[in-house]
């Protein structure tokens, strides 16, 4: 299949690379927040085999230049791979995306409900932040 997900046969990973999403894994996932600095950083948790995954995906990427205008630092976990890091999170399905700032958990959207819901949880994670004047710091156990 065309845009394979290295190492993931099957699985079309053209989203992953047009949005520039790093994988993540329970060992990564700190340092990789880290590394998003300052911006607003969004984590698409995703499965093997999951429909709605699949459905998100070729969604966002119909909208590209929409996603792309939220100005996301986007990383992707598969938890289907790293049930250790879907139990931290509290995952009980997926579609799910976490978004953080500085390492902090400012909230989630669980599926894909759109491009308009997106969006208000985008605007309520950095209006989390604006009221934090910027800073929302490390958060124990995120």
């Amino acid at each position: 299949m065309a845009g394979d997900l290295p190492g993931v046969a099957g699985i079309d990973g053209t989203a992953f690379e047009v949005f520039s999403m790093q994988a993540l894994t329970t060992e990564t996932f700190d340092e990789g927040l880290r590394e998003a600095g300052g911006a607003l950083a969004v984590v698409f948790f995703w499965g093997v085999d999951c429909f709605n995954c699949e459905v998100a995906k070729k969604t966002m990427l119909a909208q590209r230049e929409a996603i792309a205008a939220l100005g996301l630092r986007w990383f992707h976990a598969n938890v289907y791979a790293d049930a250790a890091l879907g139990k931290r999170f509290g995952l009980h399905g997926v579609p799910t995306f976490f978004f953080f700032h500085e390492g902090k958990k400012l909230g989630r959207a669980t599926g894909w409900q759109g491009l308009p819901q997106f969006r208000l949880a985008v605007a309520a994670a950095r209006e989390k932040i604006a009221a934090a004047g910027g800073k929302t710091g490390q958060q124990e156990g995120s």
